[in-house]
Formats: C-alpha cells, sequence, structure tokens
C-alpha cells in the first residue's frame, strides 16, 4: 500500500522533470533545493529527511524517513508507481562526528561501535537507497545520480593517515557505487552516476575542524551548490561514474 505521504505524486504530470533529494536536512542538500527552486520553474522537488526541510515551496514535497529499510523501499515502490521523469538523484547523508564520536587521531582511538555507525550512514544508507531506486531506471531514462563523498576517501589521495573509519567508509562507498553504477549500466544506459567531493563546507559536520581550514578553502553551502549543478552540466557523457571535487577536477580512487 502506497503511503499517504506520497499522495502528492497525484498532481504530478507525467513528462515533469523531478529532482529526488534524500538527506534534505543538510546544509548543502537545502542549497542545492534552493538553487533549482531558482532556476527552474518547471520541477518538482521531492525532499527526503528526518525533519521537514526549512523551505517551503509549492514545488517541495517532504517525504519523512528514518533511513531504515522498510521506509526507503516504501518509498521507492511508491515512487515505481508513477512514471516519473527523473532527472537527478542526490544522496546526501554523511556523518563526521557527533556528541559521542569523533574522527580517530591514532589506532588507539579506533572502536567498533564508532566504526559500525559512521559505515551505516555513509554507506549502507546510500547503498539501501540504491537498491531500491534501481527499479526506476528503465532503458531509456537520463538521469544523474549524485551520491556525496569525499576525497578522503581516495585511497591514492591518502598520505596523512588517520580517520579511520570515515576514510573507510567513504572509500566503501566509491567502490560499492562504481559496482552499482556497472549493473544499472547494462539496462539503463544513460544513468550517469557522480560521486562528489564538495570540499570543506560551513556545516556543522565541519564545524569542530574549521580552525585548520585556510579562510579560502572553507566554503558556503550556496557556493557549493553552484559548483555542484555545474559538475553536474559537464559531466562527460561517455562515462557511467565520475568522482569528481567540487572545482571540477576529477580525482583518483
Amino acid at each position: 500500500m502506497k503511503s499517504p505521504q506520497l499522495d502528492f505524486l497525484t498532481t504530478f504530470q507525467e513528462n515533469v522533470p523531478v529532482t529526488l533529494v534524500i538527506g534534505a536536512g543538510s546544509k548543502i542538500a537545502q542549497a542545492v533545493i534552493a538553487k533549482l527552486l531558482g532556476s527552474n520553474v518547471g520541477r518538482q522537488i521531492i525532499a527526503v529527511s528526518r525533519q521537514q526541510p526549512v523551505l517551503v515551496h509549492d514545488r517541495l514535497h517532504w517525504v519523512q524517513s528514518n533511513y531504515d529499510e522498510e521506509s526507503i523501499a516504501g518509498l521507492c515502490a511508491g515512487l515505481s508507481e508513477k512514471k516519473l521523469a527523473i532527472e537527478n538523484i542526490f544522496i546526501c547523508n554523511g556523518i563526521l562526528h557527533d556528541q559521542t564520536l569523533m574522527p580517530e587521531r591514532s589506532l588507539a582511538d579506533f572502536d567498533e561501535t564508532n566504526y559500525l555507525q559512521v559505515h551505516r550512514v555513509n554507506t549502507l544508507i546510500p547503498m539501501l537507497w540504491l537498491k531500491h531506486l534501481k527499479p526506476l531506471f528503465k532503458r531509456d531514462s537520463q538521469c544523474v545520480v549524485t551520491v556525496f563523498s569525499a576525497r578522503i576517501g581516495s585511497i591514492e589521495d591518502n598520505q596523512r593517515g588517520g580517520w579511520y573509519s570515515y576514510r573507510a567508509s567513504k572509500a566503501a562507498l566509491n567502490m560499492l557505487v562504481k559496482s552499482a553504477s556497472i549493473e544499472v549500466g547494462r539496462s539503463a544506459r544513460k544513468v550517469r552516476f557522480l560521486v562528489f567531493h564538495p570540499g570543506t563546507t560551513d556545516t556543522p559536520l565541519s564545524k569542530p575542524f574549521q580552525k585548520y581550514v585556510a579562510e579560502d578553502k572553507l566554503f558556503l553551502p550556496e557556493f557549493v551548490a553552484q559548483q555542484l549543478l555545474g559538475v553536474i552540466n559537464d559531466l562527460d557523457p561517455s562515462k557511467s561514474i565520475q568522482f569528481i571535487a567540487w572545482d571540477g577536477k576529477p580525482i583518483a580512487w
């Protein structure tokens, strides 16, 4: 049975472009939504988060999710029932620290509980979304799926060590999304994947570490959103997946 949360879908026209923003409570996600609402008068946006986003707009439709697999599957099943022209999907979920955990400075700080929590948010939840979104991708689908990762997930780029759980969660995410892009590409060749590094952005996620960041390397969410949309517009259509930073430059896997 379709969730009552999805009743707004009855108002959608079949060919109206739709953007799906998952993890819509984040500062960057909110900035992306604002940019899209301001730049395309026809686009409908579905925002998924635990709490309702601050933004309110007649083309912005909020769906609550606790990011358990049951609610993810239910939402995606509801979307599958409607022939939506989903042109962009943004998966913005992520964790670096909270009240009980911080990135490890050394092996002595490595902790099983923290490791599993970081991997659940940064790796497992995005993959559950991709699992249940796959049926939406048809042979003629033209969609860009953006998954927020980080340069720190690059194995080749790791020159400083530390931050074990966060590095590993992003490296694992990169590999899993790469595999997903191969599978999706077998049946929906025009679906492309972007693994995106936003840089250090002025958000609660980076707040404890901003004192170590040069002023010109600490970005506003609005700047990152603008850069991200530019990267998407410039994606190489011959590649099914790319790992790219905020400045448009590729990152070594």
